[in-house]
């Protein structure tokens, strides 16, 4: 089964790209799932290395890398 998920907003502000790669992470440990992560707009920033991460908030960046072991990210 293949998932896509689009993300549009910035990675940090809003839970909305933590939301979707919580739920991209645990879709992508099943069997048989191909998930794709498309960042497009203000989200391409969820992909920048290094980021300092604001106090209080998720780290993007090992959730990005959580999603890349089985899966694929996409600008």
């Amino acid at each position: 089964m293949k998932y896509l998920f689009i993300i549009n907003d910035g990675p940090y502000g809003n839970e909305r790209p933590y939301n979707a790669l919580r739920l991209a992470m645990n879709v992508v440990k099943r069997e048989g799932a191909h998930v794709r992560v498309f960042l497009m707009g203000d989200a391409v920033q969820c992909a920048v290395k290094g980021q300092e991460t604001p106090q209080g908030y998720y780290n993007i960046e090992r959730m990005f890398t959580a999603v890349l072991r089985g899966g694929e990210v996409a600008t």
